[in-house]
């Protein structure tokens, strides 16, 4: 018996139970659709996490508090004038919490005035101090919309954090010194407050206190259940008065003079703020410095991580599949026991009878994985949990190399066992 008439006998009885096989490949199906679509998921956040990263630049810096050097202590700052900034991941981590422990002093006006210094920091290029205020409910003549994120900063901060002006302009130093209600706000914004009308020069009220727009940014698009454009930044004194208070700085963001110069900028703020926070010797640093490059490779490796276990939850519904290829073939040799021995009978070998039964447990488990494939890449089309899904090539092949493998391995046990009937014994059984 040639290849062939083993693959139509397979088809064959296949055939005669429709119903089953189709609940047999099924189950392949799923576990081959679900682990291509939590792969594709995977890394399609991974690939937008990098994005939101790179949109930062690769010569910024963010120095934010650090709490684990001890309590927290006074921090009120006055005006200072303008410099610029940027943000990343940690860099300069808190050192051993073993050390000496001192009061931890939060970021003032005064430290990003000390690092703005061109002679203390040859390499840093602009600096800009932050604080924000988080969900300020915003109005436009009756319209209302809650801004996810107030940012009051300096211009350079636009620059630093990747965040053109599409319509309009920036604020200016100017606007910074005399404390001007003005504000650049993102598309989310601008699209729930405005709608189709132009909102350049017009005036919202956040949170009480009245804003005029001046800009408009560039869209850049959502993270997950994060939407970067449902943003408003404007000058830190006028946040200052009206929203936050002049108390400590949330972060500040540093740009370097290039991507080369980064670690050295990275070295000089470290000196600065030792320096002016008596960080000496082994004493817990009460600040840390995230760099961009430090936190991509860690962004990679964690989501990589996560990306294997995504599809290795997948992969238990593929054995779960196979197992009930196993249960079928079980059943199929059971019933067919009168019909192997009538075949063996009239000279059928042995290999002719163990062929036709791993045939049909590789077929189910093939048209299963194709069809899984299919059902897994037309899934990835669509937006799930608010990440795109980016299909990974390799986990196609791979999925599809483990279902017909689970074939072959769950059907062998059945198919080895009708091999093996004796044909007495088959002709005998009822």
């Amino acid at each position: 018996m040639n290849a062939l008439e083993v693959v139509r006998f397979a088809v064959r009885g296949l055939a005669a139970n429709k119903m089953r096989s189709a609940l047999t490949t099924l189950g392949i199906l799923i576990g081959v659709a679900a682990v291509i679509l939590l792969v594709a998921v995977g890394e399609g956040t991974s690939q937008s996490i990098q994005q939101n990263i790179q949109r930062l630049g690769s010569n910024t810096l963010t120095v934010s508090q650090s709490f684990a050097g001890g309590g927290r202590g006074g921090g009120m700052g006055g005006q200072a004038v303008p410099a610029g900034g940027g943000g990343g991941a940690v860099a300069r981590a808190p050192q051993a919490a073993t050390g000496p422990r001192t009061q931890a002093r939060e970021l003032t006006l005064d430290d990003a005035r000390a690092l703005a210094d061109a002679a203390a920091a040859p390499s840093v290029k602009s600096v800009s101090p932050v604080v924000t205020a988080a969900s300020q409910a915003a109005t436009y003549e009756g319209t209302s919309h809650t801004i996810s994120q107030l940012v009051g900063t300096y211009p350079s901060y636009f620059e630093a954090s990747n965040k053109p002006v599409a319509e309009g302009s920036y604020f200016f130093n100017d606007d910074v010194l005399a404390a001007r209600k003005i504000i650049v706000i993102g598309r989310t914004v601008a699209e729930n407050l405005f709608g189709s009308v132009d909102p350049l020069g017009k005036r919202i009220t956040v949170a009480g206190v009245p804003f005029t727009v001046v800009g408009v940014l560039k869209e850049s698009g959502s993270s997950g259940f994060q939407d970067a454009d449902d943003i408003a930044v404007a000058p830190l004194p006028a946040v200052q008065q009206s929203l936050t208070g002049f108390g400590s700085l949330g972060q500040i963001v540093v740009q370097a003079r290039s991507a080369a110069s980064v670690d050295a900028a990275q070295t000089e703020i470290s000196q600065i703020l030792d320096q002016r926070h008596g960080i000496t010797g082994t004493a817990t640093a009460d600040y840390r410095i995230l760099n961009q490059a430090a936190l991509q490779e860690t962004v990679s490796a964690a989501t990589a991580t996560f990306t294997v276990l995504l599809g290795a939850v997948a992969a238990i519904s593929l054995l779960v599949g196979g197992i009930g290829i196993t249960n079928i073939m079980l059943v199929t040799v059971t019933e067919r026991t009168r019909e192997i021995g009538i075949r063996k009978a009239i000279g059928a070998p042995r290999g002719a009878i163990l062929g036709q039964f791993l045939a049909e447990a590789t077929m189910l488990s093939l048209v299963g994985g194709l069809l899984g494939a299919a059902v897994g890449v037309l899934g990835a089309q669509f937006t799930i949990a608010g990440v795109r899904p980016v299909v990974v090539p390799a986990s196609i092949a791979l999925a599809l190399g483990v279902s017909v493998a689970i074939g072959l391995f769950f059907g062998s046990y059945p198919a080895n066992r009708a091999a093996k009937l004796r044909p007495i014994e088959a002709l005998r059984h009822e």
